[in-house]
């Protein structure tokens, strides 16, 4: 990706020059960012950065790093559907085309995730040879409802993401008091499997399974250890006998449910096997930004039927209203929530 930035014409650079009254601005790298004082065009380097400016000020998006898929834009405000799709600056290979991210003229780029060194060295070099101001937000999920804040106040929003950030704040508080009081036996042993065949998933503290953890049910995977995603086999899964099975793919929920391999596995037998809701961001997983907050009302329904008071398809036409802007029909959230729920 760097090298794509090299290339780009001084010309280019040259966008920048002459730009309005800044002010410094630090961000969770501990660096000091000196930002336009409005800030009207955001570039976002990665997925869950989009979602993000998405939900807090979608005019001053100035395009998506993939193109919405048809199902997704369903879900989506009209004006931001047929934005530019300008690739991703983070994350393995890069596939950003810089010519035209700089012809897009952004204000500011903004990336929200992981804070380590690595993010914070593409970051400076990034904002140095692009002459553009770029901000590392945590986009830990314990930290939703402060970043949520720390965002409005950098795009004068703030009265917008309060109130965002505040149905954070309550999303968490009633999934901490709820599973405080359930024992460790009542936790459900789960497995999350990504792909068509399942068998990729994410080792104990990975950002994958954050909200599983959150939800304080055991991810089974974590007997393979820490770190990040990784492949395990199906003889690793089925020694792990989950009792529930979380599929990022209907095809491996599908899969799951009538391959005889897996029919003496718990969760196949109690008909626990669920495909996560993936509309128009991921509930779950994918991308793991702000779009999770209404996978913590879905997991409650899942996973502590008796411990919640959830009527799902309300929660998250109150979610998609706030957060997406949007009203989805009866029939849409029916759409949203095929297969993912338990059989009444």
């Amino acid at each position: 990706m760097l090298k794509l930035i090299g290339a780009v014409s001084v010309a280019f650079l040259t966008i920048f020059a002459g730009a309005a009254a800044a002010r410094p601005f630090t961000d969770a790298g501990g660096r000091t960012v000196e930002v336009p004082d409005k800030v009207s065009r955001v570039l976002t380097a990665g997925p869950p950065a989009s979602v993000m400016i998405y939900v807090l000020a979608p005019e001053k998006l100035t395009g998506w790093v993939r193109e919405p898929t048809a199902q997704e834009k369903e879900f989506l405000l009209p004006a931001v559907r047929d934005l530019p799709t300008f690739g991703r600056l983070t994350g393995q290979g890069g596939t950003a085309n810089m010519e035209a991210v700089l012809a897009a003229r952004p204000d500011i780029i903004i990336d929200v995730g992981t804070v380590n060194d690595t993010y914070v060295s593409l970051a400076d070099k990034v904002q140095a040879q692009t002459g553009i101001p770029y901000v590392l937000i945590d986009g830990a999920f314990a930290k939703t409802p402060e970043s949520l804040r720390k965002v409005g106040e950098l795009l004068g929003v703030s009265a917008r993401a309060g109130e965002l950030a505040a149905y954070a704040e309550t999303t968490l508080k009633t999934l901490d008091d709820g599973i405080a009081g359930v024992p460790a036996g009542g936790r459900p042993k789960v497995y999350y499997g990504r792909g068509p065949e399942g068998l990729e998933t994410g080792l104990s503290g990975s950002i994958n399974l954050e909200i599983l953890e959150a939800a304080g049910a055991t991810n089974v995977a974590a007997a393979a250890g820490k770190g990040g995603l990784t492949n395990v086999s199906l003889e690793q899964v089925l020694g792990w006998n989950p009792q529930v099975i979380l599929a990022a793919s209907p095809k491996f929920a599908q899969t799951v449910r009538s391959d005889p391999l897996w029919a003496n596995v718990a969760a196949v037998k109690a008909g626990q096997v669920y495909p996560a809701p993936a509309l128009p961001f991921g509930w779950f997983d994918s991308p793991p930004g702000v779009n999770r907050l209404i996978g913590v009302r879905w997991l409650e329904a899942l996973l502590y039927p008796k411990v919640f008071d959830v009527d799902l398809k309300a929660d998250v036409h109150r979610f998609f209203k706030l957060y997406y802007q949007v009203d989805p029909t009866d029939a849409q959230l029916d759409t949203l929530l095929k297969g993912a729920t338990p059989r009444s």
